[in-house]
């Protein structure tokens, strides 16, 4: 398999589903694309013609094309169900993909306002209402998952709705926003994991950069 993904330091959609392969061992290819060139999307679709030439992409063994972060997880749990990707019991399955949901298609003023960067601080800033109240939002989620599972994830074991909501920590560990202890901690947990530490790293290493979304104005 080989997961077409966009810079780390920027790209929130690819790296969910590359979490889910670096903390599980599931082996797959990496394949970097530079975004905001002129060739970005015609180098994805030279992997993926069917798709839309967006990051991420799985191209399965068999040459299939999966595109979107959520139905690339989704994938993952079919095809490896050894892992605990969602969790096992029906009724917390259930929520933990209802919560993974709403994050793939809400909190559009948090993303609009507070980008995926993780080489930048800017701390404070950006704290419209409505980012302020996606974070309200985001926090009773997190607080109600690990309330009612124990942590030290959502849903007790790292899995796809952590991935989900990992892109969430890097935002917040680059805008700063003011959370609640609770939340803090389980930002802190997230930074930690292996895999979330590698992904960061390599942000950190890349020099490609996207000068629009190094400044904040």
């Amino acid at each position: 398999m080989k997961l077409l993904i966009g810079d780390k330091n920027y790209s929130s959609w690819s790296m969910r589903p590359w979490l889910l392969f670096k903390h599980f061992g599931i082996p797959v290819e990496e394949v970097l694309i530079h975004l905001n060139e002129p060739g970005t999307k015609s180098a994805i679709l030279a992997h993926a013609p069917t798709g839309p030439g967006k990051v991420p992409c799985l191209i399965g063994d068999d040459g299939s094309a999966t595109w979107d972060s959520l139905a690339i997880a989704e994938t993952l749990a079919e095809r490896f169900p050894q892992h605990a990707l969602w969790p096992r019991d029906p009724a917390a399955r259930s929520h933990a993909r209802s919560v993974s949901a709403e994050m793939h298609s809400g909190f559009g003023d948090l993303r609009s306002n507070m980008w995926m960067n993780i080489r930048a601080s800017f701390p404070g800033k950006n704290a419209t209402p409505g980012v302020l109240a996606d974070i309200a939002r985001i926090e009773a989620i997190w607080s109600q998952c690990l309330a009612t599972h124990g942590g030290p994830f959502l849903f007790g074991e790292f899995g796809i709705v952590d991935a989900m909501y990992a892109p969430v920590v890097m935002r917040f560990n680059t805008w700063q926003p003011s959370l609640s202890e609770t939340a803090a901690a389980y930002v802190r947990r997230v930074t930690a994991l292996p895999a979330v530490k590698a992904w960061i790293d390599n942000a950190l290493r890349e020099t490609h950069t996207a000068p629009y979304l190094d400044e904040c104005p």
